[in-house]
């Protein structure tokens, strides 16, 4: 039987390792893998690509509902697509946020109407994201939500986040928390270091994640909770991690593409496209942060996509809002700065993030019988991006040359992107 699409001459994951073949897909599953794969109605040519589950990123913004000037489902889906992922989980800190079930179910429904990646909605830990009291977390756990989050701010008061931590653990969810200090943070707009001091800007100490690392991590381990921290930035928090996961807490973390392809010294140019929550820090950092994603320590790559429309970023850089987008530029930082292997590279962007979101049908190594939802990534080819899918610009990778591209996505054998016309029978 003829497949609908084979996927030729790639270097495909697969439960024995890495080996070179063709996958074919027939009905949405992949039909047969190997060196004798049959035609397909249609033809990808990934020869040097690596073949494997499409990315999962457990940290997008999509500003939908309420500031969709900036983002919407449907756009955000096209970048995640462009970037390889085959689901993201959105952010809870919209207009309204996602405090309840209705909310979160609305978000899901209209990553289902648009259709190119699965949208998992996370939702709020607090009403309102307001830090005094549980959201309604029955509701929004019937609704589908396994993360909660309020971020864009932590959880400052130890009790509720105690309490929700109790809460959440017995119903087997996770709590990912923005673990920035508010006090150290609530007047700095970059790392408090060399550069803020050459510019004369207020800047944000280490100690303002490290602290609340260091507190989220005591209460996960009283409580029991899945906990992630989101958006690492220092050298201590990595070992806080660490140590963290020696003891048996369950944690899990994440870092961004911006915190391994930049530090501070970028802000000197006073681009608010910089401008990001927790701070670019030190080299030392960056480096850091690169080591502990090797390592295995830092568990995922987590895009931290935050898109703002340009009269938002064209201001002076202190009246300017936290964060770029990274959604379409992910796998490019991940293969061509922090040089991850094909089997990194598909453990901490794509398995252990599924695992992390909860969600089974994403993040398995390609076999027989599994869901169809791949992406094929060309390892060393260079690019420089000229523009996004994104209704926001607000990243510094346009016009950056970047090693490592997507070239297609699928999810559920329907190609959701691809860099090259798709022509039946070829």
């Amino acid at each position: 039987m003829m497949n609908d699409l084979v996927l030729r001459g790639g270097s495909v994951l697969t439960p024995e390792g890495v080996v070179v073949a063709d996958v074919g897909v027939s009905n949405g599953v992949i039909a047969a893998l190997g060196t004798t794969v049959g035609e397909g109605k249609t033809t990808l040519d990934v020869t040097g690509c690596w073949v494997g589950p499409a990315l999962v990123d457990i940290h997008t913004h999509l500003r939908e509902p309420g500031q969709e000037w900036k983002e919407d489902v449907e756009s955000g889906s096209l970048a995640a697509a462009a970037g390889g992922f085959g689901a993201v989980v959105a952010m809870p800190n919209t207009m309204p946020a996602i405090d309840a079930g209705h909310l979160a179910r609305f978000i899901r429904d209209r990553g289902r109407e648009v259709g190119l990646v699965d949208v998992m909605p996370s939702g709020c830990i607090t009403l309102g994201r307001a830090g005094i009291s549980m959201s309604h977390i029955d509701d929004l756990w019937k609704a589908g939500v396994r993360i909660f989050t309020d971020d864009g701010d932590s959880v400052a008061n130890s009790a509720v986040l105690r309490s929700a931590m109790e809460y959440i653990s017995a119903l087997g969810g996770v709590v990912s928390q923005h673990a920035v200090d508010p006090d150290l943070s609530s007047v700095g707009h970059m790392h408090e270091g060399s550069v803020s001091s050459r510019l004369g800007m207020y800047g944000i100490p280490h100690a303002a994640d490290d602290i609340t690392l260091a507190r989220d991590l005591v209460l996960a381990e009283m409580t029991g909770v899945r906990y992630h921290v989101q958006h690492l930035s220092t050298a201590n928090g990595v070992e806080l991690v660490r140590e963290a996961k020696r003891r048996g807490v369950a944690v899990t973390a994440e870092v961004s593409p911006h915190h391994m392809a930049f530090d501070h010294t970028a802000v000197a140019t006073t681009d608010s496209n910089f401008k990001v929550m927790p701070p670019l820090r030190e080299s030392s950092d960056r480096q850091a942060l690169i080591a502990g994603l090797v390592e295995g320590i830092i568990d995922a790559v987590a895009t931290d996509h935050a898109p703002h429309a340009a009269l938002e970023k064209e201001v002076p850089f202190e009246e300017a809002p936290n964060g770029m987008l990274g959604l379409e530029w992910a796998a490019s930082i991940a293969i061509g700065v922090a040089a991850l292997t094909q089997e990194a590279f598909f453990d901490r962007m794509s398995i252990r993030p599924a695992a992390i979101a909860s969600l089974p049908e994403h993040g398995q190594v390609l076999q027989v019988g599994t869901a169809a939802t791949i992406v094929a990534v060309d390892p060393l080819h260079t690019w420089t991006p000229t523009t996004t899918f994104s209704k926001s610009r607000n990243a510094p990778y346009i016009g950056m040359e970047l090693a490592g591209k997507v070239r297609h996505t699928l999810l559920r054998g329907v190609v959701t992107f691809s860099d090259t016309p798709i022509v039946a029978g070829q």
